[in-house]
């Protein structure tokens, strides 16, 4: 965000240098034009809340107070014209904070998808080693940091555990949340991960904010993993060892899941790079409409000033 605003003071200067405008037209130009555009992107979404069926219908829910609903269409418009992900594949909503928009600097949002990836075994729960398994992972990541950067991306580092795993062997819930730096960022990323069992796969719901997200994200992981249910005949319990197939993945596999392998992680670093263009184009446009104008009113007020004799 602080490169937004570099680049509009840029453009705010050019075009009070042309314009003969006061700083403070500027400063309430630039407010005015940023918070109709904002505004303008914000009021098309139509949020939901109450009880909702998901895309397919295997599960259902129930917004927790403070977050809404946003269904896949309209998050597709999100992660992929706002925030610059090159697509949004198997995103079937989001949940956003109510006190949020999508464009906000603060903002946080949960991705849901399903991954149908079978019936996930927990026997190794209780077994695992969430110490050693942060090591391996740690190392993993920064041995892909060679490829990332030939590619011409930031070098990523797993700094540690924002929440330890924990697994609810009751209700077949997990959850966990990890703490990444990006390249010279000053701010730390979030990346809380919600995985619960199904029947046929996982149904799986990911946050990214800033690290300052973690106390207003935490807060909402039990009542968020209260609110969904499986509908009858995709819960757990209904496995049938003699028709359904058990996935390839164990409940350690799932905390150590390829990183940045969801379009969760992703989002948070393209939607600044995406904003600083959006910001910019919308700025510059408002600005540039309005030197003109002021522009042809100070040619007006030449033309018709009144001859004068020396």
């Amino acid at each position: 965000m602080k490169k937004i605003i570099c680049l509009l003071a840029i453009n705010f200067w050019f075009s009070s240098a042309y314009s003969q405008a006061t700083h403070e037209d500027s400063v309430a130009m630039y407010q005015e034009v940023m918070n109709h555009y904002l505004d303008s992107i914000n009021g098309t979404f139509k949020y939901q809340t109450g009880q909702i069926t998901l895309d397919g219908g295997f599960a259902t829910i129930d917004v927790p107070k403070g977050l809404r609903f946003l269904d896949a269409a309209q998050s597709k418009t999100v992660l992929v014209d706002l925030w610059g992900n090159p697509n949004a594949n198997g995103i079937i909503g989001m949940l956003f904070p109510e006190k949020y928009t999508p464009l906000d600097e603060n903002s946080w949002a949960f991705t849901i998808s399903f991954d149908e990836m079978g019936y996930v075994e927990d026997g190794d729960a209780e077994d695992m080693d969430y110490a050693e398994l942060l090591t391996t992972m740690k190392k993993e990541t920064s041995e892909s940091n060679t490829e990332r950067i030939k590619e011409g991306y930031d070098k990523i580092e797993l700094i540690n555990w924002a929440s330890t795993p924990f697994y609810d062997k009751d209700r077949k819930v997990l959850h966990w949340a990890k703490e990444f730096k990006f390249g010279e960022a000053t701010d730390n990323t979030l990346n809380y991960d919600v995985r619960i069992l199904g029947r046929k796969g996982v149904l799986s719901m990911n946050a990214v904010g800033k690290m300052s997200s973690l106390t207003e994200v935490k807060p909402v992981i039990n009542y968020l993993l209260s609110s969904v249910k499986f509908t009858p005949g995709n819960q757990y319990s209904d496995y049938d060892s003699s028709v359904d197939e058990v996935a390839a993945w164990s409940i350690g596999g799932l905390v150590a899941g390829k990183v940045l392998a969801k379009v969760g992680l992703w989002a948070l670093f393209a939607k600044y790079i995406k904003l600083i263009f959006i910001a910019v184009a919308a700025a510059f446009g408002g600005i540039w409409k309005w030197v003109k104008n002021r522009k042809d009113k100070n040619q007006d007020m030449d033309n018709n000033m009144p001859v004068t004799k020396t």
